[in-house]
């Protein structure tokens, strides 16, 4: 009978569902719609009653989980695209909501946790709009986890049934906060989806359901509340750092203060217990030691590590209470203590840390032995006195003394430590470090051990504040007193301090109760009176009755600016004056709510002027290289939020003026900028395109790309010279240079290179020598002018003397090209050691430092070694080119041409079957580095005919040689490169041809004089 109701109210449903997909009319048909599932299960909110005309038949038996998924998704994708705004304007929205997330006064009802709990899973699995963005905030900030556990074991199912329940439910709430991200892209997530935000106010909500369950312990609980840790465990929500930044989400930042509150009434001790039976029952010992580890991080801070005032006594024996409540008593036989002594004996913890890890374990003899049979090794291993850093040695002296000085003077078991054979040997290697603290530390352990066995040992000489002597002497006196021994510290004369800590804000369920006071709260802001200020000091003068209508009252006026369709009040954005105005424009940390246009105005502005003025401070006092840094920061970093027309063309032309105008502190920050991963790929462009037309433009080269010419060669400009701006800007777009600068240029610096070696070889054929000869030298055409002819022309056309500006190769090799590569042999280092870490992991969890948008990706890297070539071209007459810029930039180029850079790289060398952008990425690499030797060699040939690097970089060029001549091999017996078809296979070849002459024409000249270094 029970089955059949409820097929029948799931038919009437399905109706329902077909009449909302269906065209609807009118309103109030929508409104009975709606009206009519909710008043079957008891959801349907007083005051809309009155639409529900054709209520549902039945006995109201009905399986949420069943019916309501389907009338969430149409009212998602039908009902709110087309009548949110007409359901907003006429007050029925919460109607809508109650089928996602019922409000305050269903809350407690059952079903309303059952709609919740599908409203998740419907919203998470749909497209998510703007309306499921604004209900997932919703029912994260009413709809707590407590709450929702309830309603996942609520009811007469079976167990299994409900632990999959509360599986579904845990991974619906964890994808929130990524799935929102993902969907708003780059515009504004809303506060309460931010992760630190979201997951403190979750582990909020977890700490509340591990009180309530404490209550009434049971199995079912205890597994339930493992699953939510395990969860929070690997998002992160339990960091082992003191130091936390806001936007990381901490579990005890937000909740300890309520647990210390909550153990204080936990006269029972139930709260206690079941907080260690939840983490015995931890399946993996790592999420124990993550957790254990964010606890003691999150402990009180001392005043001093090693005070020995009451209060910080007190403090100790409080925090060492508070472990014993969380974890139970430590002791050998229980299943916490290998995870905890991992955590104890192999972080580097600080003095205080010690003190309490020493005072918990003294609640059993046998944990003491234990813990100071395990110190004790770790201080007398060789590794530790040789390797260790000095934080490391006194956490590590500070445990083992304050173990000792709990057991009794002469304790068998602390005289067997002092008369054991390692402890003396550790001793001596202690004593013949050559670092005088950490041989303080050695000698001081020497002296407290035989003290505390019955023994006398004084080494002497502990005064004075040098070399750890105040240290030593503090740690002596600490241990004379036990921490154990004092009282702990109370809530009225102490409050706990730790690094970022915040007090937990108890979460209001009740949201009519909030959006009724949100909607006062504008109504009060609406209502502020704001007054007529007129001078009544001013009389008019009295004049006849004008026939036109009266000039508006300010009452009228006040009206006007609240109509939003006259946009009345709109803040005009004032152009920048100093460069430090330019700066905050652009670096807003967010946007506010309503203010988009303003902020899309405020960026329009800083983009139209910004390389005016940043031109125009060049030689103004110290203004712009105070704000160079500030301004390189902000527009690198810029995106286009708002689709501004010229957007990309005017942010390069500022970059671009920031490196040439102040190149000392500009290149050193946009370099460092450059191997940050925070950049996307197009930025990382922007970065390597302003390197390089920067420096051109330093080196007075010409830049062929004349849409991000420099602002005075335009202003400049001949008028007869160039076709009207619209001709112009026409035909120079469609070039394409202005995308591909980085490509355009080397180009042609490249073909210049090969020609230069065609005409060096042609001198070795005779037909090529007997033409040239045969040819009629013309004279020349350019004369020498004098000084003061040039004077005169000077005056005459009107040019004035310019102020010294920076030349390019005065600085190439100490701010652009050395920074630059020896920055990415460290970030190199750094990515390969990051990837040997996580190579025992499976291929999942690896971490690959050639993913798609980093540095070395090979679409990323091949643009880096193009905008090094360029930058090495352009700084051919530094005098650091030969001895040093010249066999840097080669040593690059081989290495990144003949060696993996990324396991991920190196793993897929072999692959067979890849195709498109795979393909196109590894010769994109080969041909950047062999195009960056190209130059290399030819300049080299050109200052001193290869004389430096032929005779003081021997090997380095006879491995180019080598590399370029197996490249061209493979390549002429058909050989097929990854992504060598196109224009990457021509580029290829001629590069390694190019490569192969050049060596051939260096070591030819200087091969007698070459050592043999093999």
């Amino acid at each position: 009978m029970t089955s059949f109701m409820e097929d029948n109210a799931l038919t009437q449903i399905k109706s329902v569902v077909d009449g909302l997909q269906s065209p609807i009319a009118d309103l109030q048909i929508l409104l009975s719609l709606l009206s009519r599932p909710l008043d079957y299960i008891g959801l349907l909110p007083p005051q809309c009653r009155r639409f529900n005309l054709h209520p549902l038949q039945g006995s109201r038996v009905l399986d949420i989980a069943k019916a309501f998924p389907s009338l969430q998704r149409v009212l998602i994708e039908h009902v709110l695209p087309t009548w949110s705004t007409v359901l907003a304007d006429e007050g029925y929205l919460p109607l809508t909501d109650q089928y996602f997330c019922p409000d305050s006064f269903s809350f407690a009802l059952p079903a309303a946790g059952d709609v919740a709990l599908c409203a998740y899973s419907t919203l998470l699995s749909s497209t998510l709009t703007e309306e499921s963005i604004r209900l997932l905030v919703k029912l994260s900030t009413q709809y707590p986890v407590d709450r929702l556990h309830t309603a996942a074991f609520a009811g007469k199912d079976l167990s299994a049934r409900k632990s999959v329940r509360w599986d579904d439910c845990l991974r619906n709430v964890f994808a929130v906060p990524l799935k929102a991200a993902n969907a708003v892209g780059t515009r504004g997530l809303p506060p309460e989806l931010e992760l630190a935000t979201y997951f403190d106010r979750f582990s909020s909500g977890s700490e509340r359901l591990i009180f309530t369950l404490s209550r009434s312990p049971s199995q079912d609980g205890i597994t339930s509340i493992t699953q939510l840790l395990m969860k929070l465990v690997n998002v992160g929500v339990f960091p082992s750092s003191s130091f936390l930044p806001q936007s990381q989400p901490s579990f005890f930042r937000s909740t300890l203060a309520t647990i210390r509150v909550k153990f204080k009434q936990d006269d029972d001790h139930s709260y206690s217990k079941f907080w260690t039976n939840i983490l015995i029952s931890l399946p993996s010992m790592v999420a124990q030691q993550t957790i254990f580890a964010s606890l003691c991080s999150s402990l009180a801070q001392l005043p001093s590590n090693l005070g020995v005032t009451s209060q910080d006594r007190g403090i100790v024996v409080q925090e060492s209470l508070l472990l014993h409540a969380i974890f139970g008593t430590l002791q050998p036989e229980s299943d916490l203590w290998d995870g905890v002594l991992g955590v104890m004996l192999s972080r580097d913890w600080k003095e205080s840390h010690a003190r309490i890890f020493v005072s918990w374990a003294a609640g059993a003899k046998t944990a003491l032995q234990a813990l100071l049979s395990r110190t004790l090794e770790i201080w007398c291993a060789p590794e530790h006195v040789k390797h260790s850093l000095l934080s490391r040695h006194y956490y590590v002296t500070s445990l083992l003394l304050l173990i000792v000085s709990y057991f009794p003077r002469r304790s068998d078991y602390v005289v067997s430590i002092a008369l054991s054979p390692s402890f003396v040997t550790a001793v001596g290697q202690y004593i013949s470090h050559l670092d005088n603290n950490i041989r303080r530390c050695g000698m001081l352990a020497a002296e407290v051990v035989a003290t505390r066995a019955g023994k006398n040992l004084d080494f002497g000489d502990w005064d004075g504040d040098a070399d750890g002597k105040p240290w030593a002497r503090d740690l002596r006196a600490l241990c004379t007193a036990r921490d154990i021994d004092f009282d702990p510290c109370t809530g009225d004369d102490w409050e706990p301090t730790t690094e970022e800590s915040t007090l937990t804000e108890e979460i209001i369920t009740t949201g009519v109760l909030d959006d009724t006071r949100i909607s006062a709260l504008k109504l009060t802001e609406a209502n502020v009176p704001t007054g007529y200020d007129s001078d009544d000091s001013l009389t008019g003068y009295a004049s006849p009755t004008s026939s036109r209508s009266a000039s508006p009252t300010p009452s009228e006026f006040d009206e006007m600016e609240k109509d939003p369709t006259l946009r009345v009040g709109v803040k005009k954005i004032l152009r920048p004056v100093y460069l430090a105005q330019l700066g905050e424009m652009v670096r807003n940390a967010r946007v506010k709510p309503g203010e988009e246009s303003q902020e899309a105005d405020k960026i329009e502005m800083a983009l139209g002027v910004a390389e005016e003025l940043i031109r125009k401070k060049r030689d103004y006092g110290t203004e712009l290289e105070e704000n160079a840094a500030n301004l390189v920061y902000g527009f690198t970093s810029l995106n286009n939020n708002f689709e501004l027309d010229g957007f990309e063309n005017k942010r390069q032309r500022t970059v671009n003026a920031l490196v040439a105008c102040c190149p000392r502190v500009s290149a050193a920050c946009i370099i460092e900028e450059f191997f940050n991963n925070q950049y996307s790929t197009e930025q990382r462009f922007v970065i390597l395109n302003a390197l390089v037309l920067g420096a051109r433009e330093l080196a007075s080269l010409p830049i062929h790309s004349a849409s991000l010419q420099p602002l005075n060669n335009q202003r400049t400009a001949f008028p007869s010279k160039t076709l009207p701006p619209t001709l112009h800007q026409k035909y120079i777009a469609a070039d394409g240079q202005a995308s591909g600068t980085v490509e355009g240029l080397l180009e042609g610096v490249t073909r210049a290179a090969i020609d230069r070696g065609k005409e060096a070889t042609a001198d070795k054929v005779p037909e090529f020598v007997r033409e040239r000869q045969l040819r009629i030298r013309k004279s020349p055409k350019i004369v020498e002018v004098s000084s003061a002819e040039r004077q005169s022309r000077a005056f005459l056309s009107g040019q004035s003397s310019q102020p010294n500006r920076t030349a390019f190769i005065d600085i190439a090799a100490e701010y652009f090209i050395m920074p630059f590569i020896n920055r990415f042999w460290t970030f190199l280092r750094s990515e390969q050691t990051r990837e040997e870490r996580t190579v025992h992991r499976d291929t999942l969890y690896q971490y690959h430092g050639a993913g798609t948008g980093l540095v070395l990706n090979p679409v990323v890297l091949s643009q880096f070694m193009g905008c090094l070539a360029l930058l090495v071209h352009a700084a051919q007459n530094a005098p650091q080119w030969l001895s040093i810029i010249a066999p840097g930039a080669l040593e690059l180029a081989v290495a990144l041409g003949t060696r993996p850079i990324s396991r991920a790289v190196s793993d897929d060398t072999g692959s067979s079957g890849l195709t498109g952008e795979a393909r196109g990425k590894e010769a994109s690499v080969l041909t950047a580095a062999l195009e960056l030797s190209l130059i290399v060699l030819d300049g080299c040939l050109e200052l001193d005919g290869g004389r430096s690097l032929g005779l003081e970089h021997t090997a380095l060029l006879l491995g180019a040689g080598e590399w370029a001549g197996k490249i061209f091999e493979l390549l002429e017996n058909g050989t097929l490169v990854e992504g060598g078809g196109g224009v990457h296979e021509v580029r290829l070849r001629r590069a390694a041809a190019g490569v192969l002459l050049k060596v051939d024409e260096l070591t030819s000249k200087w091969r007698r004089s070459m050592v043999d270094v093999r």
